[in-house]
C-alpha cells in the first residue's frame, strides 16, 4: 500500500501563475462624466449630502424628481463625475501598479460610454477607444485584465424609460452592449465577471444594482425578483455567446459575500443565519454555478406570493450556460438571531473599522472554504480591503492599519489553499484610492497609492505610495511568501 499523502501532495503555498493585483470600477475613478459622448449613469446621480453620516448609504429611496433634479444640477457635489480623473491619468497610474508587480487588474466598461442611452443601434467609438488604450497599457505592462461588464454604471435612460431590469427589453440590450465588447477583445480579455455583485439587490442595491425605483407598491418585490430573473438570463445568453466567440474566455459570476453567523448556539439562530445567508447570496450563486433555481428559493417566492414570468426557454439557457469560476468580494461577516430573522447586526465580539465594518480574517478562510466544498469552481476575489482615513504626515502615509488587515486576509487566504481550494487570484479593492460606493466620499480610502483630493475635489491630484505600496510589492514578488 501507498501511503495517501505520497499519491494526493498537500498543497503548501500560492500556484506560480496566481494572479495578484487590485480592483476598482469605472465609476468610482474614471471622471470625465460628460465627454467624447458618454451619457449619464446612476453614479453620476449620487450627490454627496451636506449633512453626512459614515453610517449610512445612498440608493435606498431614488425617485424620479431625485434623477431628474440632479440631471440638472450644476452646483452639487457630484464626487463619482470627477472620479479621480483616471480617464486621463490611467497610464500613470498603471505603471505605479505595475510598479507594484500587479499581474492582474480588474475594472468595468461604463456602459454609459459605449451605448450612452442604452438602447441605441450603434456604440460610441470614443467611448471603446478609451478601453482600446486602457487594456492595451495593461497588456503592455504584463498586467491580465479582469473586466466587469456590469458595475453600477446602468444608463439612466434605461432606467426612466424602461423602468431598470423589471422589464426584460434590458436583457437584449446588454446582451448587444456585451456583444461589442466581447468580439471587440476576444482575444485579449481572457477573464470577464458579468455582474458585480450580482447579489445586490436587497434595500439600497434595488437602484444600482437593478435601476429599480421603490414605485411598485404591493408589487415591488415582485418587481426586484423579476429583475433578478432577467439577469440570470442575460448572465447565461452572454455565457453561450462567450464561448462561440472564444471558447478560451473564462466567464465568472460574482458574490457580494457578508457571511452570516447565528448570534448565539440555538439551532434556531444557526438556521436563522443559514436561511438568511441563503436568500441573500447563495441563491444568486446556485442559479448561475449549478443551473437551476434552488428549492428554498421556489418555497420562498411562494410563501412569499411573489410572482416572476419566466419561460421554460428560460430555464433550459440557464441550466445550458452556467459560469466557469465564482469571484467575490469580501469585507466583512455579521450576525443573525431567529428572533430578528431578517436583520442583520455586527458582531460585538469582533473588532470593527470606523464605518462599522467588522474585522473577520478567520471568517475569509470560511468563505473560501465554504464556497468550494459547496461548488467545486476556481474562486477569484474581486474586492478585498479596508477602508481608512489616511494622514499626511510629511509628504509619506503610515497605514499600518491597512498593512495588518491586509496581511491577515491574505494569510487566511493562504490557509484556504493549504485546504485545496482552487483560487485564480487576488485582487484587493481600490489599489488606488477613489470614490467609495457605499458613502461616495473621497475620504474613505483603501489605496496603496494615496490621491491628493479630498470629498470637495480639492487638490493636486498627485499620487503619493504609501507604506502598503512597499508591503504589497514585496507579498507578490514572494508569491504570498513574505505577508
Amino acid at each position: 500500500m501507498t501511503d495517501l499523502l505520497e499519491l494526493i501532495a498537500p498543497v503548501k503555498k500560492f500556484p506560480e501563475n496566481f494572479l495578484w493585483g487590485g480592483a476598482v470600477a469605472a465609476n468610482q475613478l474614471e471622471g470625465a462624466w460628460d465627454i467624447d459622448g458618454k451619457g449619464p449613469s446612476q453614479a453620476d446621480i449620487m450627490e454627496l449630502p451636506k449633512e453626512y453620516s459614515r453610517k449610512g448609504s445612498f440608493g435606498e429611496n431614488v425617485t424620479r424628481e431625485e434623477i431628474e433634479r440632479a440631471l440638472s444640477d450644476k452646483t452639487g457635489n457630484y464626487p463619482r463625475r470627477r472620479g479621480i480623473d483616471f480617464y486621463h491619468t490611467y497610464s500613470d497610474d498603471l505603471e505605479l501598479m505595475a510598479e507594484m508587480g500587479f499581474t492582474c487588474f480588474r475594472t468595468s466598461f461604463s456602459w454609459v460610454r459605449i451605448f450612452p442611452q442604452g438602447d441605441e443601434e450603434m456604440p460610441n467609438e470614443k467611448g471603446l477607444e478609451f478601453y482600446d488604450r486602457l487594456i492595451d497599457k495593461m497588456l503592455e505592462l504584463g498586467i491580465e485584465p479582469v473586466m466587469s461588464l456590469s458595475h453600477y454604471e446602468m444608463p439612466i435612460n434605461l432606467i426612466l424609460k424602461y423602468g431598470g431590469w423589471s422589464n426584460s427589453k434590458l436583457i437584449d440590450f446588454f446582451v448587444k452592449f456585451s456583444k461589442i465588447l466581447m468580439e471587440r477583445y476576444k482575444d485579449k480579455v481572457k477573464y470577464w465577471i458579468v455582474f458585480n455583485q450580482v447579489n445586490d439587490v436587497y434595500g439600497w442595491g434595488e437602484f444600482p444594482g437593478l435601476g429599480i425605483l421603490k414605485e411598485h407598491g404591493e408589487k415591488q418585490k415582485d418587481a426586484v425578483f423579476q429583475g433578478v430573473h432577467n439577469q440570470f438570463v442575460a448572465n447565461a445568453k452572454v455565457v453561450e455567446m462567450a464561448r462561440q466567440i472564444n471558447p478560451e474566455m473564462q466567464i465568472g459570476m460574482m458574490l457580494g459575500l457578508s457571511p452570516l453567523y447565528p448570534e448565539t448556539d440555538s439551532p434556531d439562530d444557526v438556521m436563522a443565519a443559514y436561511k438568511l445567508w441563503g436568500k441573500n447570496a447563495l441563491f444568486f450563486s446556485d442559479v448561475l454555478v449549478n443551473g437551476e433555481y434552488p428549492g428554498y428559493m421556489i418555497r420562498y417566492f411562494d410563501e412569499q406570493s411573489i410572482e416572476i414570468n419566466a419561460t421554460e426557454e428560460d430555464l433550459k439557457l440557464i441550466k445550458n450556460n452556467t459560469v466557469d469560476y465564482i469571484a467575490f468580494s469580501y469585507y466583512d461577516t455579521k450576525i443573525v438571531s431567529a428572533e430578528n430573522p431578517d436583520k442583520i447586526k455586527p458582531n460585538p465580539k469582533l473588532d470593527a473599522n470606523i464605518w462599522d465594518w467588522a474585522i473577520d480574517p478567520l471568517g475569509f478562510q470560511f468563505s473560501f472554504d465554504f464556497l468550494w466544498e459547496r461548488y467545486h469552481k476556481p474562486l477569484f476575489v474581486a474586492e478585498n480591503g479596508m477602508g481608512s482615513i489616511d494622514e499626511v504626515v510629511n509628504g509619506k502615509i503610515h497605514d499600518e492599519y491597512r498593512i495588518d488587515y491586509l496581511s491577515a486576509h491574505v494569510k487566511a487566504m493562504k490557509e484556504a489553499i493549504k485546504d485545496g481550494v482552487d483560487i485564480i487570484g487576488y485582487a484587493s479593492w481600490g489599489p488606488i484610492d477613489i470614490i467609495s460606493y457605499s458613502q461616495a466620499e473621497m475620504s474613505k480610502r483603501y489605496g496603496y497609492i494615496y490621491v491628493d483630493l479630498d470629498d470637495e475635489g480639492n487638490g493636486s491630484g498627485k499620487r503619493i505610495k504609501k507604506d502598503s505600496f512597499y508591503w504589497y510589492k514585496n507579498v507578490i514578488s514572494s508569491n504570498g511568501e513574505e505577508i
